[in-house]
């Protein structure tokens, strides 16, 4: 089992727990309330610094209700933090955009991380084709 050095914003951020039985992916929380309006693009402090093991990197990506819950996306898609992101001022953030006005509250879950070991070294092999069968291009398997 790998251990992760974790430094909280303050004594109210709730700790970060497996829901049990449910995801190996441990939710994260809004550090402070955010008033958002449709347009508006905020970093919602997530009230978190890490230090992960080395060789993993988190990957940051929103719950399936946030969305619904909270009408924000966010806006990397899936954000990346990589083991060296570890001093005491390396606060994890989520780049959120508003597409209707909200307002998410001090430890309401917004978004969820998991770590993952480190892509290995890669050698790119150029050749002129490649051999593998053809699967017809792009959006070869249909709609349906």
């Amino acid at each position: 089992m790998e251990t992760i050095r974790i430094q909280y914003l303050d004594d109210t951020i709730e700790r970060l727990r497996y829901i049990d039985g449910k995801s190996d992916w441990i939710d994260l929380r809004a550090a402070q309330e955010v008033v958002m309006v449709a347009g508006e693009f905020k970093m919602i402090p997530l009230g978190v610094a890490m230090q992960l093991p080395k060789g993993y990197e988190a990957h940051i990506v929103p719950r399936s209700s946030t969305y619904k819950n909270f009408g924000i996306i966010q806006t990397n898609h899936t954000g990346v933090v990589d083991n060296s992101y570890c001093g005491p001022d390396d606060w994890w953030y989520m780049p959120a955009y508003a597409l209707r006005d909200t307002v998410i509250r001090k430890n309401d879950r917004i978004c969820q991380f998991r770590i993952v070991r480190n892509q290995p070294g890669l050698v790119f092999d150029e050749v002129e084709v490649l051999e593998g069968k053809n699967r017809g291009g792009l959006g070869s398997t249909g709609v349906r």
